[in-house]
């Protein structure tokens, strides 16, 4: 039996591209999309072996969806695609669960090797990233490091501080997520608290800064 994968990818064209590689390789596509709280919910529903994730994406943000994806089937491999080298990104996938990051320019030639290495147990970063990158989050773990006071926050939260950071009102979040502009209030007010950071501008520094957003959507 063929492989299942799930491709969620925002641009049509890498998707399609992506697709079309995998199913010449005889893998199976069972579900894409283009954003991430799609992407959790097609996962949850076709439950398949690999799930291809796009980092940069609208509505859930691929390592938040990879985190979600993980904790409820830690047994699904999950491949990030980026354009991003900055270490803090691969931390934060690795942190998240993932079993490969993947630079897009290299998605051709990596994507099948990242796989066959999730497969087999083991963690596929991109040949361009340093050397010493993952050994270097293994020692943070060691070390009982917090990479980042994100990990405190709920997933209502994260998902919440997203959209702050993406510049949506409280009443534009209450009417995103169905519920009410109290509620989204509070939860402002407890992301504030967490992490300290008790204005909005700061906010959007350090969901750029851990990499919930990127730097074009601002």
């Amino acid at each position: 039996m063929a492989l299942s994968v799930v491709i969620v990818e925002n641009h049509t064209i890498l998707r399609q591209g992506l697709k079309r590689l995998l199913e010449d390789r005889g893998y199976d596509i069972v579900g894409e999309t283009d954003n991430g709280r799609e992407g959790v919910e097609l996962v949850e529903e076709k439950l398949p072996d690999i799930v291809v994730m796009d980092i940069s994406m609208p509505k859930l943000g691929g390592i938040e969806a990879t985190r979600q994806i993980k904790k409820r089937h830690p047994e699904i491999k999950v491949i990030m695609l980026t354009i991003h080298m900055d270490e803090v990104y691969v931390y934060r996938a690795l942190e998240a669960g993932a079993n490969g990051y993947l630079v897009k320019e290299q998605a051709a030639d990596g994507l099948i090797k990242a796989i066959n290495v999730a497969l087999d147990g083991g963690i596929y970063l991109s040949p361009d990233l340093p050397e010493d990158i993952l050994e270097n989050y293994r020692s943070m773990v060691r070390k009982g490091k917090d990479i980042s006071e994100f990990s405190r926050l709920t997933e209502r939260e994260k998902e919440i501080l997203k959209l702050i950071a993406e510049g949506n009102t409280s009443r534009e979040i209450a009417e995103s997520l169905f519920i009410s502009v109290k509620t989204v209030e509070n939860h402002r007010a407890n992301i504030k608290n967490k992490i300290d950071i008790h204005d909005t501008a700061g906010l959007v520094r350090y969901a750029l800064k851990i990499g919930l957003i990127e730097s074009e959507k601002l």
